[in-house]
């Protein structure tokens, strides 16, 4: 005898069950897994004329903290303990350190840094959109953050470098503050010696002031669009340029950025298909 053939509304029933249990599914895993697997990316940081004391050091990289309302301290907390366990010779952030409506954050932020560890040789940082509140101009707020992480141990580059065992390490403000100034960051950079730039935000990249600079961009702000569709670029990555997404970008004049996804979340707090992400550069000298 042949079995009874199926019934057609219990088979869309069962098709609509199985794509609802699929949409819950997916659901749970965006809010409650991607956003706390933090993907541990190691690759070489190859930079012209190194020195010899810094070939085999360790730099690594965080970005987009987003300490506030959205984010669990715990969660980044034990990214620290992460960050600890590679005991970095150089730990760079790259922008938004907080989330604030206006300074309610301020005392948050410096609670939950005080469980970073430092770097043995130089801890750097600089500010990101975020970190001028959420109008992102907000220089007296920007300015008490600085202070603050410089109090924690942070050297913040806002529009100046620094020298780490001769290596420059240069940073700008963030763009959409107002308050970048590429020219004034790279003023005394010699392109015969070792140096790294710091940006936030990628699109400040672009533009005919870099006086010549050669060599890599570390930044952040894209958090990889935080939502990715498999194959397909993000919808949303608060850039001006499709390229600036995620990972290693090249510009073709003898820059190369490389773009952090992030730690935190912005707005929602949800990630598919971008891990947060931690970087973990082996320091060579590159003889091109």
């Amino acid at each position: 005898m042949n079995p009874p053939a199926p019934n057609r509304r219990a088979f869309l029933k069962r098709t609509a069950l199985g794509l609802l249990g699929g949409a819950v599914g997916l659901g749970g895993y965006a809010w409650l897994v991607e956003p706390h697997w933090i993907e541990v990316v190691r690759r070489d940081l190859p930079i012209r004329f190194l020195p010899d004391s810094l070939i085999g050091k360790t730099l690594v990289q965080i970005s987009d903290l987003h300490i506030g309302p959205e984010v669990s301290d715990s969660y980044l907390r034990d990214a620290f303990q992460t960050v600890s366990q590679f005991a970095p010779d150089i730990l760079v952030v790259t922008g938004d350190f907080m989330t604030c409506k206006r300074d309610e954050e301020l005392d948050h932020v410096c609670r939950v840094l005080e469980d970073l560890p430092p770097a043995r040789l130089a801890t750097v940082g600089i500010l990101g959109n975020h970190d001028y509140t959420r109008s992102h101009r907000v220089t007296d707020v920007a300015d008490r953050l600085t202070a603050r992480l410089t109090g924690l141990g942070l050297q913040m580059l806002r529009n100046t470098s620094c020298d780490v065992q001769g290596l420059t390490i240069s940073g700008a403000d963030d763009l959409w503050s107002g308050q970048c100034d590429i020219d004034r960051a790279t003023l005394k950079l010699d392109n015969d010696k070792a140096n790294l730039f710091l940006l936030h935000n990628p699109d400040a990249a672009d533009g005919d002031v870099w006086e010549g600079y050669q060599g890599w961009i570390l930044c952040g702000h894209t958090h990889g669009g935080q939502c990715k569709p498999p194959f397909l670029p993000p919808p949303f990555t608060s850039v001006t340029n499709p390229r600036y997404v995620a990972g290693e970008v090249d510009l073709y004049d003898g820059r190369r950025l490389y773009i952090n996804r992030g730690l935190g979340v912005v707005k929602y707090p949800v990630r598919f298909n971008a891990r947060p992400e931690i970087t973990v550069f082996t320091l060579r000298r590159d003889d091109v």
